[in-house]
Formats: structure tokens, C-alpha cells, sequence
């Protein structure tokens, strides 16, 4: 494939992304504006941390006094997921030269979704596709945010519920993902392991937790699969 139809492929592949990320990063936007903060705000945090949720967090955070450790404890928990995608893209990533600063970056749970389950084809380029459902999901979510914000000083709009957009897209991207699979080994166990931590140890800490547990059910399933 030529490089004009490497992002042609990319971008039919994260249109689901792009409607989720345009309609919440726009909630992100006015809910900014209604904590009283003009557009350039959640334009530049968009831009600079792309962490989602985190976002929405340090929203409330920026009203309060300055206390920068439960900000980084806080960001650590609720960000934690992320060590994992970084190990498990490790091999994808390899040969990415300098893209691999922007992939990095970039890696939130939808590119992650993409680029770990995805089959290419023979005749396109790995690390470019990955580089361009990359970039293209960070401009989703900046151009939401910055259009929330730039609505936000015309209109008066009420946020409850509007969160619910991104774990519906977690739906949509896991239901996707289990009818590609094999084996759904992994994605039964990912469901236990979830419940069960959030049952024994509350919504606080039951993601790094199942994470590990999740780490430790595998490194186990490898070690006597390999045998």
C-alpha cells in the first residue's frame, strides 16, 4: 500500500474512536468552561497529558490548593493500566525509529484496542499504521476538547451522564475483540479477575490490583503452557 492508503486504512479503522473521542472530549470542554476556565485550557491539557479521565479529575484538582502528590498518586492509580500496554506493545514498537517517542505517547486504551489486536495485511506497513491510528486518535480527543471549550461560552449545557460515552466505547471495543478471538481465555479470566478485585477491594484500588492479577494468571498460564 502507498502511504496516502496506509492513513486511508488507519482511518476507516478508528472512526469508532473518532465518535467517542469528538462527543466526550467536547463534554470535557464544557465542563471545563463551567469550572471557569476559557478554551485554551482544555485544549492544552488535551494536548499534553491525553489522559482521559485524568483530565476530567485534574479539572477539580486546578481549583484547589496546590498539593502536587495526591495529583501524581491519583494520576499513578487511575493511569496504571498503561504500564501494561507499554509491556505488552513492546515487540510491536520495536523497529519504530523515531516514531516510537510519538507512539509512546500516544498509547491510550483505544490505539492500544487497534494496534495489539489488529491483522494486517501483507502489504502494509506495521509501524506506519500504527503511527498514523496514533496520531489520528490524539487529534479526536484535542479537536473535542477544543471545541467543548470554544461551545462552552455559547451555551449552557448540563454534563450528568455524559461520561458514560467512553465506557461505552470499552464495550463496543471489547465485544469486538472477543468475537475475533480463539481462545477467550484471556478475556473471561480479564472479567474475574476485575470483579473479584472490586468486590474485595473497592473502585480505588481494584484496577492496579487486577492488573497484577491479571500479570500473575498469565505469567503461571505461560509457564506450564510452554512445558
Amino acid at each position: 500500500m502507498s502511504r496516502y492508503e496506509v492513513f486511508h486504512f488507519a482511518l476507516k479503522k478508528t472512526i469508532p474512536i473518532m465518535t467517542g473521542f469528538i462527543f466526550l472530549g467536547i463534554a470535557y470542554g464544557l465542563y471545563m468552561h463551567q469550572q471557569g476556565f476559557n478554551v485554551i485550557y482544555p485544549t492544552v491539557m488535551a494536548m499534553t497529558i491525553f489522559g482521559g479521565s485524568v483530565e476530567f479529575i485534574i479539572a477539580n484538582l486546578l481549583r484547589e490548593p496546590f498539593n502536587p502528590w495526591p495529583v501524581f498518586w491519583l494520576t499513578l492509580i487511575v493511569n496504571s493500566r498503561h504500564l501494561f500496554y507499554g509491556i505488552s506493545m513492546l515487540e510491536k514498537y520495536r523497529n519504530a525509529g523515531r516514531q516510537k517517542k510519538v507512539l509512546i505517547f500516544g498509547l491510550c486504551d483505544e490505539t492500544f484496542s487497534i494496534n495489539y489486536a489488529i491483522k494486517l495485511p501483507s502489504n502494509v506497513n506495521a509501524i506506519t499504521f500504527y503511527f498514523d491510528v496514533t496520531l489520528l486518535n490524539y487529534f479526536y480527543w484535542v479537536l473535542g476538547a477544543f471545541l467543548g471549550g470554544l461551545l462552552g461560552q455559547l451555551v449552557v449545557v448540563k454534563l450528568e451522564g455524559l461520561s458514560f460515552v467512553l465506557t461505552a466505547l470499552f464495550l463496543v471495543l471489547f465485544v469486538d475483540q472477543l468475537q475475533r478471538e480463539q481462545s477467550h481465555f484471556s478475556s473471561i479470566s480479564g472479567i474475574i479477575t476485575a470483579l473479584t478485585a472490586l468486590l474485595i477491594f473497592g473502585h480505588n484500588l481494584f484496577l492496579p490490583i487486577s492488573m497484577l492479577l491479571v500479570v500473575f494468571i498469565f505469567s503461571i498460564r505461560e509457564h506450564f503452557w510452554s512445558k
